[in-house]
């Protein structure tokens, strides 16, 4: 049994408000990738989670993470795997995307509420289609794009983990406006993400070819949108080469 954790990116991104409760208000379009992390589950006596993948180090310290706890929730005994190909605090679902995997994976008729207690992007990850997400980003509809699918996407992270509360904590509080079109959007995050992390401004200048170039949930990872494959590849080979520590995947949108 397997399943994708696919990489969620945000088309767009409003913060509204900051409520009381400290949490804020957003509107968002959520888009996926064909790729991410991989989770596999085989017969086990007893529930266990192995890491294996690239970034597989970065989660040595969580023993018990969100897919675990997913797992738990539906009562699931499997030997699991999750091979982390996504690095860790940048951006593009993470934990969230690797909890609904294992919900898909192991499967049960509570899915959608169980996601809801897991996180605020876990419904989102759940369904793994473009949607439009409202309230903390919870509040989730799928969004039909024509066109969408199958566009050509490369993802950049500049190799810096950046935590979700210490972005939003720096979000100057203003309200720029309601979502509209996804195209004429924005991600209200940008700015104090590039605050913490300043080589996240680099990221976006060397994604200057794409159609659309914007930073992902709270960051670091940016990504590009591109007309071909062809122009997609060859921005790739470009940005390896001039900054060979930086993670860069080519992929499309489901």
């Amino acid at each position: 049994m397997r399943e994708i954790a696919y990489a969620k990116i945000n088309l767009a991104l409003h913060v509204r408000a900051r409520q009381a409760d400290g949490y804020h208000r957003i509107e968002t379009i959520f888009a996926f990738c064909e790729d991410g992390d991989v989770l596999t589950a085989a017969p086990g006596e007893s529930l266990s989670l192995a890491l294996t993948g690239p970034f597989a180090g970065a989660l040595a310290s969580e023993p018990d993470n969100l897919v675990l706890k997913a797992a738990r929730m539906l009562g699931a005994r499997a030997a699991l795997t999750l091979d982390k190909r996504l690095p860790v605090a940048a951006g593009l679902g993470g934990g969230s995307a690797d909890a609904a995997a294992a919900l898909r994976l192991l499967g049960g008729d509570r899915l959608a509420e169980i996601a809801a207690r897991l996180g605020a992007d876990v419904p989102a990850c759940l369904l793994s289609r473009t949607a439009r997400g409202e309230g903390r980003g919870d509040a989730v509809e799928p969004l039909p794009i024509d066109g969408l699918a199958g566009t050509p996407v490369l993802l950049v992270n500049p190799g810096v983990p950046l935590s979700t509360a210490a972005v939003f904590a720096g979000w100057d509080g203003v309200d720029r406006g309601p979502l509209g079109d996804w195209e004429a959007g924005r991600n209200d995050l940008e700015a104090p993400a590039r605050r913490l992390v300043p080589a996240i401004g680099a990221v976006l200048d060397a994604l200057s070819a794409a159609r659309i170039a914007r930073m992902s949930g709270s960051g670091a990872t940016c990504f590009g949108l591109f007309a071909s494959d062809t122009e997609r590849d060859a921005a790739a080979a470009r940005i390896a080469a001039g900054h060979p520590g930086w993670w860069v995947s080519q992929t499309r949108l489901r």
